[in-house]
């Protein structure tokens, strides 16, 4: 990621519904450093080139990326079950959602150089209805909009 007037570039993904090619070679170009997984199932075989215990090895071999875990940005698991039972509409689980991560003081535990060349990862195939975007928005308006925000997909 090439940098812009000192903003601190950020990318989010997901690796649903694509290829492990597809997924690194975005990371790839989009020139990612880092990759914060911000997913709160990440041991799932469902997750397959995504898993916990290989995304550091492929990261760093294919990627030149280290990984990081950061479950302080992930949903607690009955808000995440609750929606994915449809029991709770978008707009409902992003207010909870919000309100958890700001309940954690999440933009005074985390540093800003971290997101630096970073890439938040999820499983949601695009940003739109993902707690990945929800989260790097709400830590950019903390911020004061020192990042800049590509969703890659």
């Amino acid at each position: 990621m090439k940098r812009e007037n000192n903003a601190v570039l950020v990318a989010t993904i997901g690796f649903a519904g694509k290829s492990a090619q597809n997924f690194f070679d975005l990371l790839k170009s989009a020139e990612v450093r880092t990759v914060l997984d911000i997913r709160l199932n990440n041991t799932s075989q469902l997750a397959g080139f995504a898993k916990k215990q290989d995304l550091p090895y492929f990261l760093e071999q294919l990627c030149g990326a280290a990984y990081v875990e950061m479950p302080e940005l992930a949903p607690e698991p009955d808000l995440l079950k609750r929606y994915q039972a449809k029991q709770l509409k978008w707009d409902d689980f992003t207010a909870e959602y919000v309100e958890l991560i700001a309940k954690r003081r999440v933009e005074s535990t985390l540093d800003v150089d971290l997101f630096r060349s970073a890439c938040l990862l999820c499983s949601e195939h695009l940003p739109h209805r993902c707690h990945r975007r929800l989260a790097i928005e709400y830590l950019n308006a903390q911020w004061n909009g020192r990042m800049t925000i590509t969703h890659l997909s």
